[in-house]
């Protein structure tokens, strides 16, 4: 620690011992600076804050407004472009004297940098420019900078206001032009899948569409399979059924035959004998004969002896004869659904390249078509626009700040620049005499001696001052106050200027 300090007090009394080299180096550095600083032309700033309305009531009840935000970042960008930039330039004074393209595109390139546009909220922007040209006096710098801010409201004014129906009606021409040419190639792709379709009737939609026709057809022979399977389950269960069912049924008021006549006889015989008459009674002997008789009879014509025909076998018939219909359907379509599957599968199998060529024309068809379906759309959506404009315009500002002439510099801060030329010459003055110190070979102290050559320092002599000496230093110590007042004076000066400079009206 006592090194650290030993070597502190040797660097303030290198410098202090050549003051005079430090304080000139610091006048020489301080009188360039404030020089520089006082030849920096100053700039003037003048802003305008716009509020953008992109809210359009109708505009959103018909569907066609736009996203808010978006709208003002397109504002954003394109008010400081390259042309709007331009034509600033042109109208301007900055525009004088430029009568070649590269001076022209160089001043543009300077306009970038000194012309900002920034949003303080989603609808609120501010437009500044700041302008320092030193070939102009401060108050034609401060009309130029509020010329600037007026132009570029002027341009946003017409692009995004006046303009914005011509842009839309020119917009529509293109759609026009770009409809004809795409209705022109839509019609001719048609007609070549017409003829094509002529000509290959199953291939009509390509491969991907006669792929789907194989898989329906081969779907639809398995449902007529399945429906023709259930309808002869149906029609066997039917006949099943009619077999077990008598065609007549026995007796009734409308029986006749010797069935018939057998029932009535044993019925009669019944009758008699529910009467109380023995067998032996004539009469239910002679009903016993004939029951006799009839029964032979009977027993020789079988089932059809007579009756009353069976309404159940009658119902059957008419059931079997509508499945009998179905299942004969059913078999026809099958055949024919058969005949299609095996002829689509034989278009597939032989016809690979035509298949290819009628996917290439069903695809440029397909995409032909959408995209003047949407060309149409646009140019319908652009019309219904421009109609609601006529009577309403969807985008529309308010000036909230107008430009004005700034009556201050906005740079440089001077004050600032000059206290840090101030900081900076004393500095230099102090690096100068430390500098000077360190090129000769002398030690401010007995202790750096002995570090440096490794050897014991046996003493040291002390500075014998005379009073005529101290007088002169005396002096000496004066004169280099009045130096170092100077240059504070000088500063407390050029500082009261600027002070007074900046509280003028430009």
């Amino acid at each position: 620690m006592s090194e650290i300090f030993d070597e502190l007090r040797a660097a303030l009394w290198s410098v202090w011992h050549r003051r005079w080299m430090a304080i000139a180096t610091a006048w020489g550095v301080c009188v360039l600076g404030w020089l520089v600083v006082s030849m920096i032309p100053n700039s003037y700033e003048s802003k305008a804050r716009v509020y953008v309305d992109v809210q359009d009531v109708l505009s959103k009840q018909l569907g066609i407004a736009g996203d808010g935000k978006e709208e003002i970042m397109r504002v954003r960008q394109t008010l400081s472009s390259a042309k709007n930039l331009e034509k600033v330039i042109t109208s301007t004074r900055l525009g004088e004297g430029i009568t070649e393209r590269g001076a022209l595109d160089s001043m543009i390139g300077e306009l970038e940098k000194k012309v900002t546009v920034t949003s303080e909220q989603d609808n609120l922007f501010e437009i500044t420019a700041a302008i320092g040209r030193g070939d102009l006096s401060d108050a034609e710098n401060a009309v130029l900078a509020r010329d600037v801010v007026q132009k570029l409201l002027d341009i946003l004014r017409e692009e995004h206001v006046i303009g914005n129906r011509t842009g839309i009606s020119t917009a529509i021409g293109d759609l026009d032009r770009q409809l004809d040419e795409r209705k022109l190639e839509l019609e001719q792709a048609e007609q070549r899948r017409l003829a094509f379709e002529a000509q290959y009737p199953d291939l009509v939609g390509g491969s991907d569409s006669l792929s789907t026709k194989v898989q329906q057809a081969r779907t639809e022979v398995r449902n007529v399979d399945a429906d023709l399977a259930a309808a002869e389950s149906g029609l066997a269960a039917i006949s099943s059924q009619m077999a077990a069912t008598p065609r007549t049924i026995a007796g009734g008021p409308q029986a006749t035959g010797p069935r018939a006549a057998l029932q009535q006889a044993q019925t009669q015989l019944a009758e008699l004998r529910s009467r109380g008459l023995t067998d032996s009674h004539p009469d239910v002997v002679s009903t016993t004969k004939q029951v006799a008789i009839l029964a032979r009879q009977a027993a020789a014509a079988g089932d059809d002896a007579g009756g009353t025909p069976n309404p159940a076998y009658a119902s059957l018939i008419a059931i079997k004869s509508e499945r009998q219909a179905t299942v004969e359907a059913l078999q026809a379509r099958r055949a024919a659904l058969q005949s299609n599957f095996a002829a689509l599968m034989a278009s597939q199998a032989s016809e690979p390249a035509v298949a290819a060529e009628a996917n290439r024309i069903s695809r440029d068809y397909d995409v032909l078509r959408q995209n003047y379906e949407k060309l149409l759309q646009d140019r319908e959506a652009l019309r219904t626009r421009g109609k609601v404009e006529d009577k309403a315009s969807q985008f529309r500002f308010d000036i909230i700040q107008q430009p004005g002439v700034p009556q201050k510099p906005a740079a440089p801060n001077r004050p600032l620049l000059l206290f840090g030329v101030l900081i900076v010459g004393i500095g230099a003055g102090v690096a100068a005499a430390y500098a000077l110190a360190q090129l000769k070979s002398s030690f401010a102290t007995p202790q750096k001696l002995e570090r440096t050559f490794d050897l014991p320092v046996i003493g040291s002599i002390s500075l014998t001052v005379s009073d005529a000496a101290r007088a002169i230093e005396r002096r000496r110590l004066m004169q280099f106050a009045g130096a170092c007042a100077g240059l504070g004076m000088m500063f407390v000066i050029l500082l009261a200027i600027e002070v007074v400079s900046i509280g003028s009206i430009a």
